[in-house]
């Protein structure tokens, strides 16, 4: 389980393609505090790092992974968020973050307003997934607070330290993020349909 709260960016290194599978090798401050079998956030995927060389570590991305998230159009120098499995004695900064990405998104609008940024995404709502104004919606593996919400879509207020912080510096309209929706939400969400 993960909080949303970003701890480090790290930089793609080296990608290499295995059948349907992609490993990633990751370059971070964190990377030499890891362990093998480890869990860590990569733009809100759980992913299990399979090896450690120095500042380098190597995740692999299988199939499903790629389909319903932006990591298979990552590219060498490219900017990921990390973040470590939370620890059970430690606080919940962000919300309930799983790991599991539900589907994409696209960046329809970038706004500075007063000091943050508004950013817009858009997605598909066949999937029937939702956001609610007030709510928590994770984006490439960061927690963030909806201020809009809509059928498809949603917009949401960065602040300069986020953004600092984050691969969100590096979003500009028509990039693709991960999204998870809030957990809470899901469970209600299919309640209600299996009630009708």
């Amino acid at each position: 389980m993960f909080t949303g709260i970003i701890e480090t960016l790290g930089t793609v290194k080296k990608i290499e393609h295995e059948q349907s599978n992609i490993h990633y090798f990751i370059e971070s401050s964190i990377s030499p505090t890891l362990k093998i079998d480890q869990s860590v956030s990569h733009n809100g995927v759980c992913l299990t790092v399979v090896g450690i060389d120095g500042e380098v570590h190597q995740v692999t991305a299988i199939h499903e992974t790629l389909e319903k998230s932006n990591l298979g159009k990552l590219k060498e120098g490219d900017i990921v968020n990390l973040e470590r499995c939370v620890k059970a004695d430690g606080r919940l900064d962000g919300h309930i973050v799983q790991g599991h990405v539900d589907q994409t998104a696209i960046c329809t609008a970038v706004e500075p307003q007063d000091g943050s940024v508004i950013y817009s995404f858009e997605y598909d709502p066949t999937l029937k997934n939702l956001t609610v104004e007030k709510g928590s919606i994770t984006v490439n593996g960061i927690s963030l607070t909806v201020v809009n919400s809509g059928k498809n879509n949603f917009s949401v207020a960065i602040i300069p330290y986020t953004l600092e912080n984050t691969n969100l510096k590096t979003l500009e309209i028509g990039s693709t993020v991960n999204l998870e929706f809030d957990i809470i939400g899901k469970y209600v969400n299919k309640l209600l349909s299996l009630r009708d």
